[in-house]
């Protein structure tokens, strides 16, 4: 359990850009600041997917609380709105608050007067429901809560004007009331108390929120709530009082989802979902190391069960990634096999597969339902350094039987598709090695373009791209040789690609790996995609070059808690990333640093230092910033997707990123600390037999 102590926790300008989240393994989630306002479009207490992981929608956008006694008005709301001119208007309920804590559910303490109040949320599982345990504890005279609802109907990433808050609104028979939108008269968003009076608001509209992350980055910022209702309830002197409050959508029907909760509904269903976060520890199997067991919650973020296919998909970051298919390879062993959720990683594997084309895995399943897009050339190949890892870590006959039955075909497939050519350009050439990309492809994880300006089009033979066909063949290879097939196409072929990557890629000046093979030249830009040529099971490098190679990353791109994407010396390196979003494009691959890189880094720095206790030690001060922003910046509990180039390292995009969390969690148990689990929960299914729906 994390916590943030009053004296951390007042100050408005540093604390509305520290934020928490949670999820529901569907899709949904929830998140704001820990002082308890709104921080961007993409937050809120229920932002609910309506096709499961997709079509995410925010219903319930937060709760503002003011308490009375006597005299005395305690206003708990924390709020920033738009003021004249260049200062906001900002509601600073956060002095009262005297904790946060979350550890997959969030818990916001608060002291005013001789009131203390625990207000404690969690998103039930499986469910696009979310439950809200109030407890106050009045020392003093009778008082007084008033809880005003704000609500809402927009695309997670769009914001609402009045004219779009239109909706069918009234009192139901569970404590609440309901709203069916006028823009979707066939879904009900339904309220349920398990106590209180409702009271119609005068003022039914919470206009010009601001968001300050959508002001940073050069946009008006602004959205507007719906709050028709007031919920009053009586704190009789000198007592202890429990409120529930369930919020949930679903299709119209006649008859309410929810029932009308006890005053300890909300308590129950939130000790329900922190006893599955205790369950996905305790399989992790590593005791009390805090620092992976919070990586193991934060791992969970991601998992999500995918409708269209019925199995178990990662989706890349929160809060606007889906499911794309490079980030989920490099993700994978962290996410699922460092936490020993094998069923999981298994259905992972046959996601992917099922949807292979022409040899390629998909880079994206979009956000609206459509076909998925291909336009990757490195997924396809993580998708056998996925597989290795898999088989090396459960390792069991079914294992293998099940790789051989439903996976080994489509590795083939792949090799074959390389091998004579697929889409964007990609296939082996004369040197066996692979050209990936033309014209205005994007195929590496460098992967921004704007209309007709590719910013990284890194065309011809990525290093990585590469570092993965070698890798990718001697994987096939020894698959082959296990299920007693003739494995001699793939080893010859790895060691033509072998000698040829020697040969070109390898810049003695820099003592470092060149970054693509043009077709007019070689891309001497010291970037950090040559690592993998280190860090990967299988490296065509002799030792000495693989020790040059670390260490030229070590000293040119090393940033805090990531691993920057061009060297500073560079005349095109950009150290901050922010603004607009063509400035913030312009700088994404130009020197912006990457969470998900440090994994890597530090796998192939142990490798090198041969997993010395000297090098230990070191490994654990370069992971030093990571922990510091686990527990203390951005999104409090995970790791974001990337950081500025230039210190401080603030950190920016996705304030919780997939591939960041899951390449900590894998290097820190595999390659650092050798952590071994707790074989007892080997492949044990996590569930706690959540319905679709609320027990309330």
């Amino acid at each position: 359990m994390i916590h943030i102590p009053t004296k951390k926790l007042a100050d408005f300008e540093k604390n509305i850009r520290r934020e928490w989240t949670m999820t529901n393994g569907i899709g949904g989630y929830a998140g704001g600041s820990i002082i308890g306002a709104c921080n961007r479009t993409h937050q809120g207490y229920l932002i609910a997917s309506l096709h499961p992981p997709v079509e995410r929608y925010l219903v319930f956008s937060k709760t503002n609380e003011k308490l009375t006694q006597g005299t005395h008005v305690y206003n708990l709301e924390t709020s920033q709105h738009a003021g004249k001119g260049h200062s906001p208007i900002r509601t600073q309920g956060q002095r009262f608050l005297t904790d946060f804590s979350c550890d997959g559910t969030v818990c916001f303490s608060y002291s005013a007067g001789n009131i203390r109040m625990d207000k404690h949320l969690a998103l039930l599982r499986e469910s696009n429901t979310v439950a809200i345990s109030y407890t106050i504890t009045n020392q003093g005279e009778e008082a007084g809560l008033s809880i005003t609802p704000l609500m809402n109907f927009r695309e997670h990433s769009a914001s609402s004007a009045v004219s779009d808050l239109q909706f069918t609104c009234e009192p139901n028979t569970v404590g609440g009331f309901t709203l069916i939108p006028a823009a979707a008269p066939g879904l009900c968003i339904e309220l349920s108390c398990s106590a209180g009076r409702l009271f119609p608001r005068e003022n039914q509209y919470d206009v010009d929120m601001q968001y300050q992350t959508e002001v940073d980055n050069e946009t008006a910022g602004l959205d507007t709530h719906f709050c028709p209702y007031d919920l009053r309830f009586t704190l009789p002197a000198h007592s202890s009082t429990e409120i529930s409050l369930l919020c949930t959508v679903h299709p119209v029907q006649d008859t309410p989802v929810l029932s009308r909760p006890q005053a300890d509904t909300a308590a129950i269903e939130i000790a329900h979902v922190q006893e599955y976060y205790d369950s996905l520890k305790q399989q992790a199997g590593y005791g009390d190391d805090a620092f992976a067991n919070t990586l193991v919650v934060a791992a969970d973020q991601f998992l999500a069960r995918r409708d269209s296919t019925g199995l178990m998909t990662i989706l890349a970051g929160l809060p606007w990634f889906t499911d794309w298919g490079r980030d989920t390879m490099i993700a994978f062993s962290g996410l699922t096999l460092a936490t020993r959720r094998f069923s999981d990683a298994r259905e992972i594997l046959l996601t992917f597969a099922q949807y292979v084309h022409h040899g390629m895995v998909p880079n994206m399943f979009p956000d609206d339902g459509q076909d998925p897009l291909y336009n990757t050339a490195d997924a396809s190949l993580w998708y056998f350094y996925a597989v290795d890892a898999y088989l090396k870590v459960t390792g069991q006959p079914s294992d293998y039987d099940y790789i051989q039955r439903r996976i080994y075909p489509v590795l083939r497939e792949i090799i074959h598709a390389y091998a004579h050519g697929t889409d964007f350009s990609i296939y082996m050439d004369d040197d066996a090695l692979i050209h990936a990309g033309s014209g205005l492809d994007q195929v590496t994880w460098m992967d921004v373009r704007v209309g007709d300006w590719v910013a990284t089009p890194r065309h011809g033979k990525p290093v990585e791209i590469n570092a993965l066909w070698y890798n990718a063949l001697c994987v096939t290879a020894e698959l082959a040789e296990h299920f007693k097939e003739d494995s001699s196409v793939y080893r010859q072929l790895a060691t033509r690609v072998s000698a040829s990557f020697r040969k070109e890629f390898w810049n003695e000046k820099d003592g470092c790996l060149y970054d693509v093979i043009e077709e007019n030249g070689k891309d001497a830009s010291i970037r950090p995609n040559q690592i993998y040529a280190v860090s990967l099971p299988h490296t065509m490098l002799t030792a000495k070059q693989a020790l040059q190679v670390v260490n030229t990353v070590e000293e040119k791109l090393l940033a805090g808690p990531g691993i920057r994407s061009l060297s500073p010396e560079h005349k095109d390196y950009h150290g901050i990333y922010c603004g607009s979003l063509p400035k913030r494009d312009a700088a994404y691959h130009q020197g912006t640093a990457w969470g998900f890189l440090m994994g890597g880094f530090l796998t192939a720095y142990m490798k090198v230092h041969h997993h010395s206790p000297e090098a230990k030690k070191q490994a654990m001060a370069y992971l030093a910033p990571v922990q510091t922003h686990l527990l203390e910046e951005g999104c409090i509990g995970s790791i974001s997707e990337i950081f500025d180039g230039d210190a401080p390292h603030t950190c920016r995009g996705c304030y919780a990123q997939a591939w960041s969390v899951g390449e900590i969690l894998r290097c820190y148990t595999q390659d650092i600390q050798k952590i071994k689990n707790n074989d007892f929960f080997l492949d044990k299914k996590i569930s706690l037999g959540y319905n679709t729906k609320c027990s309330a």
